[in-house]
């Protein structure tokens, strides 16, 4: 049966278990000392992996801590306790870290395959909130993320302790990215999919229309026949060019309302008197971001690319760098 609860003891009860886990991870900020840096050492130096493992709700945040690591640049992944005693071990190596986390320091799965895990030689850093418990004895290293009490009314559930864990595994993972001079650009190599990824990644060659996809016309055609090449490749304008493919100017969808307004004749008009010179353009393998900052910047929807002669390569529009994710 469920207990009646007042609306403003709701928020209170959820006021104060913010109140209480902002106070764990405030604590951890005290215990960051050799022990974190010689952590950090472990990780860095080890020619293998970060093996990192727990069981239950730790196992949640191994997971997560796991995932963290890799995509800042530290090689890791997640081994479930349970399955290691059954072949996983085999996937740890003597020149990998496992980094085991138990808040009481007693989990059966854990305990049990530390002894394997020293015979073998590889290093082990430990997570616990016991440091005088077989694990916290058991390691190399021991990260003390004990708290003073469970956000939960009864104590009983891993709510402080598992967030403190996890601040403690993002304090770990950022200040090795900072050790390994990781970069943005190393953070994209591994977000490919990503937005950021796609912003640092993605060129204009790799978003632009290319080959029958550009519209394209001579200046001597007349502006109909402009309109029409605009219509049948639908990126709202064409470029003009010579017979060498060199720009010569643009014409937009823009430039056509305000020709209309003027009441120019579309079929005696040619484009040479109607477009417009000195467009802006872009080089193919300038960064997609830079196209965008470039429109943005002259109030501009759709841009020629050209090489080092200004012969046109491609074309996009805004459409084509939404579709790219890059907008």
């Amino acid at each position: 049966m469920a207990a009646e609860i007042k609306e403003d003891e709701i928020l209170a009860l959820a006021s104060e278990v913010l109140a209480i886990e902002a106070r764990a991870v405030e604590q951890l900020r005290t215990r960051l000392d050799g022990a974190f840096l010689e952590a950090c050492h472990m990780c860095l130096d080890t020619p293998g992996r970060i093996v990192v493992a727990g069981m239950g709700k730790s196992g949640h945040i191994a997971r997560k801590i796991a995932a963290t690591l890799a995509s800042t640049g530290t090689p890791a992944f997640f081994v479930h306790p349970g399955e290691a005693s059954h072949g996983d071990l085999g996937m740890i190596t003597r020149q990998d870290v496992l980094l085991a986390i138990s808040y009481s320091g007693e989990t059966d799965e854990i305990i049990t395959i530390l002894p394997l895990v020293r015979r073998m030689g590889a290093g082990l850093i430990a997570m616990s909130g016991k440091p005088n418990s077989t694990l916290g004895k058991a390691a190399d290293v021991h990260l003390d993320v004990s708290v003073a009490e469970e956000a939960c009314p009864l104590n009983l559930a891993p709510t402080a302790s598992t967030t403190a864990t996890l601040a403690m595994g993002d304090a770990l993972a950022v200040a090795l990215l900072q050790m390994r001079g990781f970069t943005a650009e190393d953070f994209a190599l591994s977000h490919p999919s990503g937005s950021l990824g796609k912003r640092l990644l993605l060129r204009v060659a790799d978003v632009m229309q290319t080959g029958d996809a550009i519209p394209s016309v001579t200046a001597d055609v007349p502006l109909s026949d402009g309109l029409m090449e605009m219509t049948e490749k639908g990126l709202g304008m064409t470029a003009i060019v010579d017979a060498g493919q060199q720009v010569a100017g643009i014409f937009t969808d823009g430039d056509l309302r305000r020709a209309l307004d003027a009441g120019v004749d579309v079929r005696s008009t040619r484009m040479q008197d109607i477009m417009h010179k000195g467009c802006k353009t872009i080089s193919a393998d300038v960064l997609a971001v830079e196209a965008v900052r470039l429109m943005e910047e002259n109030k501009i929807t759709s841009l020629l690319v050209v090489d080092d002669k200004q012969r046109l390569q491609g074309a996009l529009n805004v459409h084509d760098l939404f579709r790219a994710g890059i907008m």
